[in-house]
């Protein structure tokens, strides 16, 4: 079977060949199928990871592949030597997008594209801006990176889905805005307010998946033993009007 080290050693030799797609392809479908696995993650965050797709398991291999050819010789977990984040951050995001034009997963001209085939702009905020058309059942979204590192971002996807399933993001593609912001093109269901939700009723949402309060009292950062959430403010978690249950639509998530 082939492991992610082959894979990166295709990626040193032959860049983004026909031949190296299709090992990235191929171990994201044994990603998929349970017949391999990334170590960072637990069995239960893995379908978080596997309900994000395929494009984007081959984008975190591809962030791996980057991060791991800055600091050959060093301490990969970032110890004495390894580079600063802003250049891993620019060599993730440079590897990506390679990657992403060479397997045809890049959109250029993305808002005109989406907003023409998913329906106007809704909202737009720091991370993500969201397209919708009335009557269909999932947002789209252009979600740019507000982490130290683009692997980070892809994380925050897998490990959202893992708590919040029933919000899951399956990435598309790529794409980079008029801005010049590298982003994320997703899908997400679309999800009827009845209302914000309250402090209290996100601390009881977050406490029955394991997360304390952990800043102040505020009630917008929460922390495990291995995830820590932040931005969990009512604009970001709403009460369903179908459940009645708040629901998480998007916050700052990554491994403590």
């Amino acid at each position: 079977m082939t492991t992610i080290q082959d894979i990166h050693s295709a990626i040193a030799s032959e860049g983004y060949s026909p031949r190296v797609l299709e090992l990235i392809d191929n171990y994201a479908k044994d990603i998929e199928n349970g017949r391999a696995n990334f170590s960072r993650y637990t069995l239960p965050e893995h379908a978080g990871l596997c309900t994000a797709g395929k494009v984007l398991i081959g984008a975190s291999v591809v962030a791996d592949y980057a991060r791991g050819s800055l600091t050959a010789g060093s301490d990969a977990a970032g110890g004495p030597g390894c580079c600063p984040n802003w250049q891993i951050d620019e060599a993730q995001e440079h590897a990506i997008e390679q990657w992403a034009r060479a397997a045809r997963l890049w959109v250029d001209d993305s808002d005109a594209i989406l907003e023409r085939t998913y329906g106007p702009m809704i909202a737009q905020g720091a991370e993500a801006k969201v397209y919708y058309r009335t009557g269909d059942t999932s947002v789209v979204k252009e979600r740019t990176s507000i982490y130290s590192v683009w692997q980070k971002a892809l994380e925050a996807i897998a490990l959202h889905n893992y708590l919040f399933p029933e919000t899951a993001m399956h990435v598309t593609g790529f794409t980079r805005d008029t801005d010049h912001l590298m982003r994320v093109i997703l899908t997400q269901p679309y999800i009827k307010c009845q209302r914000l939700a309250t402090k209290q009723e996100i601390d009881e949402m977050v406490a029955a998946k394991g997360f304390r309060d952990n800043w102040n009292g505020e009630g917008v950062n929460y922390t495990s033993d291995r995830i820590a959430l932040e931005d969990m403010h009512p604009a970001n978690v709403f009460i369903d009007e179908i459940t009645g249950l708040p629901i998480c639509i998007d916050c700052i998530v990554k491994f403590v």
